[in-house]
């Protein structure tokens, strides 16, 4: 908690006091500078120290492959003095039957693993290229796998000697990885009668690798603690190492553990060189592999060199450490030098500052004489900052004098301003009632003189269709039972457009419609309603559930409810695309208190739902998104709710449905203040 005030108290020093500020603004590009010096040193010497690494474990791979070299020239040399020795060729030149077995004693003489004489007649068991290399009188030395029984040919010690158990496998290798070499015997008429074949098996050959160590890594040429290894791979298993099992104490030898499979890719399949950190057994080592070939150009095996990475790392981040530390040293006391000199000019800053937060709560106080010289730019900032303070005391006194003068008539005049406001908000009120009367007003006039013509020229086809029907009823006589149900409910339906006709004649007329309003209840016209819309939509797979709870009746027109439910049917059963369930629910009208106010019905269907950007336009004439609509219905439907002192409501989701709620007052109420002044 101490640390976290403390840390607290210093970032509020900092924001809010000029010396800490300044003190960072001049530290801060000192420190940057500092940071991209040690970025790029860091980068500098990663890249120098790498690249170095890697050149002399290159250069140590190239010295190591030189020894080999070395080796198989050695070795043929021996098998060539073993040719050229008097022993030899005595019994070369006599004939003598046991010189194959005297040969084969000679191995260890010359510092072979095997020697063997071949006659001539043997020479098919060589390959084609070393076969034509024989015979042209060229010595060859070259490295080749052998198996088991390959091994016990060339010497009975040689498959118990190179038998490798491998590590984590618990299995044990059998080749062997020789480096063999073929000297070619002629006799004095120049004929191929002998083929000395010689070499050293490189399976557990650890003073091998040990020698080329001790040549490649000399003493003092690695970091402190590191540790530089040669190895012998046959294919991508170390058959002879110097690399420790445990790299932390120097615990045995990895022999019979495999390379990595990055490493295994690029030398032994693509048949490159691999110069890189490589995680050898169980640390990673700066690495160098070369591929060996054998006589036909494949190849058989690997030549490592590499030493441990992380000494070479821990040295070079001593070094970055200690720069860092050095360079850190030099900044703080830089910082010391530059807060110590800048002190003096920060102590007459905060006190002029000390003075301005003490009239501002009020205080009478000024900054008076600073520990400079006369002509010092703070000194006369002081001087400036106190007589300023003097000239806003004075003009305060003024402001505070008019402010009180000002309050009195404010008061006065805004007593005044609110009369006037409210008369002037319900003026407004009532211009935006009138304004939106006048607007549907204006938009039902054109709909008013198209329903007129409609409502004429309707009439006219349905005065032919009822005499037609009267004179199909004097025609048939007592034949009419047969059909007197489809004859009923043509007559009726033939009133019912005459009530519709007859209301568009009304509704287009000035003053509105003017048919009978009279008591029903409103169950019996949902009735009569759904009869209409049944015999409609037969066709249709269309469901109807119908809940009539309403008890309540209502003063309303018969005929336009009757059109009012109808329509909003067929349009819920037009949203469900013809088919679906239709919900129709009546109920009393009850507000907030319990007081029945009349009766509604809800009409809900499961349709496509209206968008938010169609709700509010669905009221407005001649508005439809059905291509065979005209964008009446729910207009007229809303001016004859409306007429009786009702209301239409929407409650829909887009994509799930709709519901239409219908609000019917028990007793329409007459005309508001409001409608006869539109209406005048």
């Amino acid at each position: 908690m101490k640390i976290k005030t403390f840390v607290l108290m210093w970032l509020r020093r900092f924001k809010t006091m000029v010396r800490y500020r300044l003190l960072v603004l001049t530290s801060v590009p000192i420190f940057l500078t500092l940071l991209t010096l040690i970025a790029i040193t860091f980068y500098w010497t990663v890249t120098y120290t790498w690249q170095n690494a890697l050149m002399n474990v290159k250069a140590d791979l190239a010295v190591a492959y030189h020894s080999m070299v070395l080796l198989k020239k050695e070795q043929r040399m021996e098998l060539q003095a073993l040719a050229n020795s008097y022993d030899f060729q005595r019994r070369f030149r006599s004939n003598d039957k046991k010189i194959r077995q005297w040969v084969h004693q000679q191995n260890q003489q010359y510092k072979l693993d095997f020697v063997v004489l071949h006659p001539v007649a043997d020479i098919g068991m060589f390959s084609a290229s070393e076969q034509q290399l024989l015979q042209a009188g060229k010595d060859q030395t070259f490295f080749q796998v052998l198996d088991r029984s390959a091994l016990f040919e060339l010497n009975q010690d040689l498959p118990a000697r190179a038998q490798l158990p491998l590590l984590k496998e618990g299995t044990i290798e059998q080749k062997g990885l020789v480096s063999r070499s073929l000297v070619p015997i002629f006799n004095q008429q120049g004929e191929l009668k002998w083929i000395l074949d010689g070499g050293i098996l490189l399976n557990n050959s650890t003073s091998l690798v040990d020698r080329i160590r001790d040549l490649v890594y000399a003493a003092d040429t690695l970091p402190k603690g590191s540790l530089g290894t040669i190895t012998l791979f046959m294919g991508d298993v170390r058959i002879s190492t110097n690399v420790p099992l445990d790299s932390a104490n120097l615990i045995g030898r990895a022999v019979g553990t495999r390379v990595s499979k990055e490493v295994q890719q690029q030398v032994l399949q693509q048949g490159k060189t691999f110069v890189d950190r490589a995680f050898v057994y169980d640390s990673w080592y700066v690495s160098a592999y070369e591929p060996l070939h054998g006589n036909d150009g494949a190849v058989v095996g690997m030549l490592y060199t590499g030493y441990l990475q992380w000494p070479l790392v821990e040295r070079y981040l001593t070094n970055i450490i200690e720069m860092s530390v050095s360079i850190l040293f030099v900044l703080l006391f830089t910082s010391i030098i530059v807060y110590r000199g800048a002190r003096d000019l920060f102590l007459p800053i905060e006190k002029i500052y000390q003075v301005a937060k003490a009239v501002q709560m009020g205080l009478k106080k000024r900054v008076g004489k600073l520990d400079l010289c006369d002509g010092h730019e703070l000194q006369i900032l002081g001087k400036q900052f106190d007589s300023m303070l003097d000239q806003l005391e004075q003009r305060n006194g003024l402001i505070k004098l008019t402010a009180i003068e000002l309050e009195d008539k404010v008061e006065q005049r805004t007593k005044s301003l609110h009369q006037k406001t409210e008369e002037l908000e319900q003026h407004i009120r009532l211009l935006h009632q009138a304004r939106s009367k006048l607007v549907v007003t204006e938009k039902l006039a054109a709909l008013g003189e198209l329903t007129a013509g409609i409502a004429h020229e309707i009439n006219n086809p349905i005065a032919v269709i009822l005499g037609n029907i009267e004179l199909i009823q004097l025609e048939l006589g007592d034949d009419t039972a047969d059909v007197q149900d489809e004859l009923i409910a043509i007559h009726l339906q033939i009133d019912r457009i005459r009530n519709i006709t007859r209301s568009l004649l009304q509704y287009s007329r000035q003053g509105g419609v003017q048919d009978e309003i009279t008591w029903h209840h409103l169950n019996l016209i949902v009735e009569e309603s759904l009869t209409l819309v049944r015999s409609g939509t037969k066709k249709m797979d269309v469901q109807f559930e119908v809940n009539l709870a309403a008890k309540c009746s209502v003063e309303v027109n018969r005929h336009q409810l009757l059109q009012v439910l109808v329509n909003l049917q067929m349009n819920g059963i037009h949203a469900m695309d013809d088919k679906g369930l239709l919900k129709i629910t009546t109920s009393d009208w009850v507000d907030d208190y319990g007081v029945i106010l009349g009766a509604m019905v809800a009409i809900t269907d499961h349709g496509c739902g209206i968008s938010e950007h169609n709700m509010k336009r669905i009221f407005d004439p001649f508005f439809t998104t059905r291509r065979s609509g005209t964008g009446l219905g729910l207009s007229v439907s809303q001016s004859i709710v409306a007429n009786v002192g009702g209301e239409i409501t929407v409650e829909s989701i887009d994509g799930q449905g709709s519901t239409f709620n219908v609000y019917l007052k028990h007793k329409k109420e007459s005309p508001s203040e409001l409608d006869l002044l539109v209406t005048l």
